[in-house]
């Protein structure tokens, strides 16, 4: 008989960020959610759809993004490559990092836990190592929850905010 974990069928609370530039980026992000659900990820609440020009390479196609805030039974690293199933099963390629692409999934919280391993070559960091910095990830995670605190560096998402430039929040938009 198996001794069960204690981690094992517990409830995770996750934040998810999700993007698409290529194709229909709409349909692309609400697939992608479909798909999660499919896979035992079930969203309790998702941010609008914000638009941001395409980095670090603006001659790039537009980003769509959105946060979710999600609940699964799934352990972190069976969401990983849960995760990674969705990407390449919406046609994401092995591209150089940066390019554009038809669906991105980012774990950007797990639980509050700070962790960083490896599964099969790729890297799990958690929370997401530059999700701090990110304007399309702060704006609709603040939407989604305006009290989150990020458990590593231990500051709330409105401080986080403040300190992207002028710039940076003015260059994403609603859709």
């Amino acid at each position: 008989m198996k001794k069960q974990d204690i981690l094992e069928n517990q409830v995770n609370r996750v934040y998810l960020s999700l993007g698409s530039n290529l194709g229909k980026r709409i349909h692309n992000l609400e697939l992608a959610k479909f798909a999660l659900f499919t896979k035992g990820v079930h969203i309790l609440k998702s941010s609008k759809f914000y638009k941001t020009d395409s980095w670090p390479n603006k001659k790039f196609p537009y980003y769509l993004n959105i946060v979710l805030f999600v609940k699964t039974n799934l352990g972190l690293l069976e969401l990983f490559e849960k995760v990674k199933f969705i990407e390449k099963m919406m046609g994401r390629k092995n591209d150089k990092k940066n390019y554009p692409r038809i669906c991105d999934i980012d774990i950007i919280d797990f639980n509050g836990i700070c962790l960083k391993t490896k599964i099969n070559n790729q890297n799990i960091v958690v929370p997401h190592i530059n999700m701090h910095k990110r304007n399309f990830v702060l704006m609709p995670l603040y939407e989604v929850n305006r009290s989150w605190f990020h458990p590593k560096i231990k500051k709330n998402v409105v401080y986080l905010l403040s300190k992207l430039s002028i710039k940076d929040l003015r260059a994403i938009k609603f859709t």
